[in-house]
């Protein structure tokens, strides 16, 4: 399943030696099911959280009334505050059992919590259980999701050739973006079908039930896989070392990779959430969109991205992650202001706004399941990726739709959102610069991808 690199690395914190040479040889037909597979996990994954937070105003009603949308984006904060509880416990789990079955339970968890959710009675019928059954679900997607993401972007990196990692993994993130969509699409055909009252009386409910066949389909596409080559090969050559002791080599060793991680996360996320969770909320309360309008405004925008994310994850191979990266973070900082200004006009200029943002944001999310778990070696990867994601996460992703909704009620000013994705921009920026560059690098062995292993020639290779 492996090539065995001829070169010898040098010695880094962890032990060992890394190899230089392709990271993986697999059938491309195993290839095509390994990128399937973790695609559609992380489709289910974002379809979770995209359906949440398209019919924030109707679990509003049903579970807060009277407290406001405030209540609700907080409940869709508390599910960010456990996934970094979820990286801590699966994250090691991962590196010590494999990738594939921990992204079983994962997608299971997930899955099965927002089906439930489709399932509560509102506060109406069971009182104070209603909204206290709600939060406990997002835990569990909370605990889940600390897992899922980092574990399906390493098993998809694994798998693919080291020439083309950008570009197969930019296929996850295709997914993060098709969950999204099917969210908004989902909600959006619902409310035409039932109509806006049996949408707030009942039919919100049905988006919510849709995510366990989703999820069923998800888990049968990874059961059918085997671990990754890269998990197998370090698997057979694995010190015995404890959960603990794993966590603490982790910490100990590879401290610069987890804060350059961290920093590369907030601007990630404050821009995921602010442009693709937080708009329709922004549009309608802020700019006074119908609902529908801005569904279809976000469906259209996100479409759009999903066609161009293979295309920017190809380009990454060649050119590199750091410059579409730098690209993306300057573009977004110089150009978030004028995009929000047109935003607050009409649903063309909304539109042409929120595309020249989700453009420049492709840079960085095509990118990210190739770059991140490039960061840390085999041994640590699934961890490092999980714990300093998820953690960055926690603090401001899940927090960025309630934080731009009270910021703008305390100042008055449309441009928050703006103005909030220009700070992240710049401690992204600072986390940037601390990171080496991996396009073409092995991530093999148990040496630092761009540090002890070095880039591969351009030339292409066969998948």
């Amino acid at each position: 399943m492996t090539d065995q690199a001829a070169a010898s690395p040098p010695a880094h914190p962890g032990g060992g030696s890394a190899s230089s040479g392709d990271t993986t040889t697999v059938e491309p037909g195993v290839l095509r099911r390994a990128i399937s597979a973790s695609a559609m996990g992380n489709m289910t994954e974002w379809y979770d959280y995209g359906v949440y937070s398209y019919t924030t105003g109707y679990i509003t009603e049903q579970f807060f009334p009277g407290a406001g949308l405030a209540a609700t984006l907080l409940v869709f904060a508390v599910s960010f505050v456990f996934r970094p509880l979820g990286g801590l416990v699966l994250g090691p789990l991962g590196d010590k059992l494999g990738r594939k079955a921990i992204l079983a339970t994962t997608i299971l968890l997930m899955a099965t919590a927002t089906f439930v959710i489709g399932l509560l009675p509102g506060k109406d019928s069971i009182g104070l259980w209603a909204p206290a059954l709600l939060v406990i679900l997002r835990v569990i997607q909370g605990f889940s999701a600390g897992g899922e993401y980092g574990g399906a972007a390493t098993f998809m990196a694994e798998y693919s050739p080291d020439r083309r990692r950008g570009f197969f993994g930019s296929f996850l993130e295709f997914g993060t973006l098709a969950g999204f969509t099917l969210g908004a699409l989902v909600a959006l055909g619902t409310e035409l079908v039932v109509g806006s009252d049996n949408m707030a009386a009942w039919g919100w409910r049905i988006p919510f039930l849709l995510a366990l066949p989703l999820g069923a389909i998800g888990l049968y596409l990874r059961s059918k896989l085997e671990d990754t080559p890269v998990f197998q090969e370090l698997e057979t050559e694995a010190e015995d070392r404890s959960l603990r002791e794993e966590f603490k080599a982790l910490v100990r060793d590879y401290k610069r990779p987890l804060f350059a991680l961290f920093a590369l996360v907030v601007a990630l996320n404050v821009c995921n959430y602010t442009l693709l969770a937080y708009t329709p909320t922004y549009l309608e309360d802020t700019v006074g969109m119908s609902s529908q309008a801005s569904l279809t405004l976000i469906i259209i925008g996100q479409v759009a991205m999903m066609v161009v994310i293979p295309f920017s994850g190809r380009i990454s191979d060649r050119i590199g992650r750091k410059p579409m990266w730098w690209v993306s973070l300057v573009g977004l900082f110089v150009l978030a202001t004028p995009a929000y200004m047109l935003m607050g006009q009409n649903f063309s200029l909304a539109l042409i706004g929120f595309a020249i943002l989700g453009l420049l944001y492709v840079l960085q999310l095509s990118t990210i399941s190739a770059t991140f778990p490039a960061m840390f070696p085999t041994q640590v990867r699934f961890a490092g990726f999980a714990i300093a994601y998820n953690v960055s996460t926690a603090i401001f992703g899940g927090t960025a739709l309630y934080a731009n909704e009270a910021l703008i009620e305390a100042t008055g000013s449309n441009l928050v959102p703006a103005f909030y994705m220009m700070g992240s921009c710049v401690i992204g920026a600072i986390g940037l610069a601390f990171i080496p560059e991996t396009a073409r690098a092995s991530i093999r062995g148990t040496g630092i991808p761009g540090v002890d292993t070095k880039c591969q020639p351009l030339e292409p290779s066969p998948t």
